[in-house]
């Protein structure tokens, strides 16, 4: 049982390490050569890690191959355009110009309940008010509202927001985001004063972030942990 538990932390550690190498994708946005790998790495983790009278080495290193493979394939994507093509597949336009393409629902097997489905989960209700509908490499449909039915935007009024830049962490749980601190070129004196403004210290903050107009969002925290 013992040996079990360390070779599951083993393998676990592995997949963990060459998942991570693989990149930060969600599932719904792997490639299909990305997910055929991704379920032979765990198909192969499971083997040794629940038979003791396999070598483990007999999982780790198909393990290591498929990384190799994953990271050459990735390599020719980049370089190759036609190959990219041919690994990967090539986006379909599923609705053209408000038009429902029934050859492009055929060749990918896509039904006119599937292709509403997945319209209405972008929370556009009426199929008629689609003009374009693509469906990508990666199975996710990417859908384009005809130009009456989309949401305002400032630039339609003339209006030009400010910039709004990226949100920092200043607190979190009490710890001190240094790295933060130092990318706005401010220090803890000057996070002190201002976290004082709300009240209370920065070690008893939950959450204090600023954005790009120097507004601050802080919160006190109600539960103390426990240091006993």
């Amino acid at each position: 049982m013992l040996i079990n538990f360390f070779r599951s932390i083993i393998l676990y550690i592995i997949v963990l390490i060459v998942m991570r190498l693989m990149g930060k994708r969600e599932i719904g946005q792997l490639q299909p050569f990305e997910l055929a790998i991704s379920i032979m790495i765990a198909d192969l983790a499971t083997i040794p890690m629940a038979d003791t009278g396999i070598p483990i080495g007999n999982g780790i290193i198909p393990i290591l191959g498929l990384l190799v493979m994953h990271l050459i394939i990735s390599l020719i994507n980049l370089k190759s355009i036609k190959l990219r093509e041919i690994i990967c597949g090539k986006p379909r336009v599923l609705i053209y110009r408000g038009k429902i393409q029934e050859n492009a629902l055929i060749k990918e097997r896509f039904t006119i309940n599937e292709l509403q489905e997945r319209i209405r989960s972008q929370n556009i209700i009426n199929l008629g008010n689609v003009e374009y509908a693509i469906l990508e490499t990666s199975g996710q449909i990417t859908v384009i509202e005809k130009p009456n039915k989309r949401q305002a935007t400032p630039e339609d009024f003339g209006i030009m927001p400010e910039y709004e830049g990226i949100p920092y962490d200043l607190v979190v749980d009490g710890k001190i985001m240094k790295k933060n601190l130092d990318a706005i070129g401010k220090n803890y004196n000057w996070l002190k004063k201002e976290i004082n403004k709300f009240g209370f210290n920065p070690e008893e903050t939950l959450i204090a972030t600023i954005d790009g107009r120097n507004q601050i969002f802080c919160q006190k925290k109600e539960i103390k942990k426990n240091t006993k």
